[in-house]
């Protein structure tokens, strides 16, 4: 049977129709399905908390449940592996703090690029962090701590999510300015390691505001001052530690999101969206708020200021992890 030009013309073009109405209905009917939220940190810590805030607010914009998967281990860098390998079609995210920044000073054989091996979609908070302490440590102020810590240096210990982990860089610069040596003992999270010093199974903790507040609040651990320049609302009788005690001392624990490296752009500008939907969210204004911490401002929360900041971290944090002499497993 032969067909003519025309017919066959005609065939073709039908078959191209088809076959761009298949890609615009693709591309516009995202999401389809649920998302997966990686948390390169244990269930139950501050970024967790964050993560899952976040999480069910875009949920809620986007349509499609966001499911919080927990990966830790490795200062965060399983997790984030696993996103670097993952298909860079939206159905995986991740939700990680400045870590993702100090794992180029740590790890030698780390098998991603944490600026270019990802799409950067915006940041989501910086939380101040608290230094606290086991119920049962007798100092009872910041100076009365600092001194036990001066005359205990030798046995004194301290837990932290893993080294180059937040609560870990903290530390490490405490005992810098303090001319000191602790003892760290590194946790999947400080979600667990909250519940040792709880126990009383190690003395000294630098978290969160988003993992402390509450617990300082009911009395289970002592908090002794705040790593931002000023005092907290969530915990307002604690001192900055920059106000006489360390001088100059500054951290905090911003918090962003990432995707596989690749996005398309209608997918890309779906979550960046569903993440500044998140960051005007009543619900979320009011919990982060809370746990002593906000949103960032929406200038903030976008692909270019994320990729901007995280390259400006990565060497910054990268000399104190050099000084320290740090290294990750």
């Amino acid at each position: 049977m032969r067909f003519s030009r025309r017919a066959i013309l005609s065939g073709a073009i039908t078959v191209m129709s088809t076959f761009l109405s298949q890609a615009v209905t693709a591309q516009t009917a995202f999401p389809t399905k649920p998302i997966t939220l990686i948390v390169p940190a244990a269930s139950g810590g501050p970024t967790d908390t964050v993560a899952r805030l976040i999480g069910e607010s875009m949920g809620r914009t986007l349509g499609q449940t966001v499911l919080v998967e927990n990966l830790g281990g490795a200062g965060g860098t399983l997790g984030m592996a696993r996103v670097s390998k993952s298909a860079a079609d939206g159905y995986t995210i991740a939700v990680w703090h400045i870590a993702h920044a100090t794992a180029p000073a740590l790890y030698e054989s780390l098998k991603y690029d944490v600026v270019n091996d990802f799409d950067h979609l915006g940041r989501i908070t910086d939380v101040p962090m608290t230094l606290v302490s086991k119920p049962t440590l007798p100092a009872n102020n910041v100076t009365e701590l600092l001194e036990w810590i001066r005359a205990n240096k030798d046995k004194a210990t301290y837990g932290h999510a893993g080294v180059g982990s937040a609560s870990h860089l903290c530390m490490l610069m405490l005992m810098k300015e303090l001319g000191v040596q602790m003892n760290g003992i590194p946790y999947r999270g400080t979600g667990p390691a909250m519940n040792d010093l709880l126990g009383n199974q190690f003395d000294l903790m630098c978290d969160q505001t988003t993992n402390t507040t509450n617990q300082i609040k009911d009395g289970k651990i002592k908090g002794f001052a705040v790593t931002t320049k000023s005092r907290v609302s969530s915990v307002p009788d604690l001192p900055p530690l920059d106000a006489g005690a360390v001088k100059g001392f500054e951290v905090s624990a911003w918090h962003a999101m990432w995707a596989p490296k690749g996005l398309p752009k209608d997918v890309s500008d779906k979550l960046v969206a569903a993440l500044q939907a998140a960051l005007r969210d009543a619900k979320v204004i009011e919990r982060f708020a809370s746990l002593g911490t906000e949103p960032v401002q929406a200038d903030l929360a976008t692909p270019a200021a994320l990729k901007a900041h995280l390259a400006a971290e990565v060497p910054r944090w990268g000399a104190v992890i050099k000084a320290s002499g740090a290294k990750g497993n």
